[in-house]
């Protein structure tokens, strides 16, 4: 997925008229990759923290033994002494009362993670393509549906802008103030104990404003609620995408702007500014399902299979009665004439009279030798007679 792709893009004034144009940089059609984005952000995140640990002898500030065994009390260390609820008491453990915890926190823990420059600024192309998208600025929740244009770029002018009434003067003309304004309204106060560590109130991100050099800018829009500023040759991935989360509204001065070719440089070129190369999208055009439909490729793709019937359930058919009464239509009948004869056994053996079975009638009626002489005594028989037929004379009509 690649950000917008318009050759160029209007410049703003400071009053809110538009003025001459400027080339799109090529990090603007960079690819958006939010995973790399995510997984960037989480690691230089990591960098900030402070270590911390509870003390070395937490929990063993006292002197403590195990009575040992036979004594009908557990073998955890207990304190020593008389006189007083204490002695006596569990001590060191972590689930004694004043003792330490599991697995005490130390300092030498690995608390920051390295993550590679050019992944760094892999995110930073990413986070700047899609600070280009409309629709992902929208879907982090900045009100940009007056602005006039997305990525928004402004005269050099708000760079010497070092009063803060005169900077709220320029958003409104700009149709930006109503993300301030949105920013303002959700300031409260945080929950836990950092509210009594120096950071009693948090707040939305609101728009983050670049310029190419602070001529009096930083200090007229610093005190505005929501707004970052930074410099185009130190954007920060935790600023452009805070949260890890894609689509900050940014706000570009014209050289600011500009200069992102040199930063970051074109397309297969090396940037002028410092040693690196862009990454190049994987393909130009992101609408795959209109290339897909289209009559160019549809005309050489195979027809579309026709889906196969699902396999029903195999079942066990001396388990499973109706797939029994499938493969063996005459089960059902069998089963009922056994049914019937265990019932007819059972009423005669209730009445007191002995159930005998009905004889089998034989197949072969006489002995198997004298049987297969007769048989071949009648074949014989039946041969000749054809034998007869056939030499007699025909009848004349």
């Amino acid at each position: 997925m690649s950000g917008s792709a318009r050759p160029l893009v209007g410049v703003y004034s400071i009053t809110g008229e538009s003025g001459n144009q400027v080339k799109l940089p090529d990090v603007f059609r960079a690819p958006v990759r939010h995973d790399i984005v995510n997984f960037v952000h989480t690691q230089v995140c990591k960098n900030a923290r402070i270590p911390y640990a509870v003390c070395r002898r937490a929990g063993h500030r006292t002197s403590a033994e195990s009575w040992g065994t036979g004594r009908a009390v557990s073998r955890i260390p207990r304190v020593a002494g008389g006189g007083t609820s204490r002695s006596g008491q569990g001590a060191f453990g972590n689930m004694c009362r004043g003792g330490h915890m599991f697995s005490p926190t130390k300092v030498f823990r690995r608390w920051h993670r390295r993550c590679n420059k050019n992944m760094r600024r892999y995110a930073v192309c990413s986070a700047l393509a899609a600070s280009a998208v409309p629709a992902l600025v929208m879907a982090r929740g900045h009100q940009i549906r007056d602005v006039p244009e997305i990525p928004l770029v402004v005269s050099n002018k708000i760079q010497g802008i070092n009063k803060t009434k005169a900077a709220k003067l320029a958003l409104t003309a700009l149709n930006a103030s109503t993300d301030t304004d949105k920013v303002k309204a959700t300031k409260k106060v945080r929950v836990g104990k950092g509210k009594r560590r120096n950071r009693r109130y948090v707040m939305k991100k609101g728009p983050m404003i670049v310029f190419a050099k602070n001529q009096g800018g930083f200090q007229g829009f610093r005190n505005l609620p929501g707004v970052t500023l930074a410099k185009v040759s130190a954007l920060n991935i935790l600023e452009l995408a805070p949260g890890g989360h894609l689509g900050r509204f940014i706000i570009w001065s014209e050289d600011a702007f500009t200069a992102l070719k040199d930063y970051f440089g074109v397309f297969g070129k090396e940037a002028s500014a410092r040693k690196y190369k862009m990454p190049t999208p994987l393909i130009k055009n992101s609408d795959v399902t209109s290339i897909i439909n289209s009559k160019a490729i549809q005309a050489i793709t195979r027809p579309q299979k026709s889906k196969k019937p699902k396999k029903g359930v195999s079942h066990n058919p001396l388990r499973h009665n109706p797939t029994m009464f499938k493969l063996r239509p005459y089960e059902f009948q069998r089963r009922r004439m056994v049914a019937a004869a265990i019932a007819c056994r059972r009423g005669l053996e209730k009445n007191g009279q002995l159930f005998k079975q009905k004889p089998k009638v034989k197949k072969y009626p006489m002995k198997k030798k004298a049987y297969r002489a007769q048989l071949k005594s009648k074949a014989k028989a039946a041969k000749d007679a054809k034998a007869k037929a056939a030499k007699a004379p025909a009848k004349k009509k």
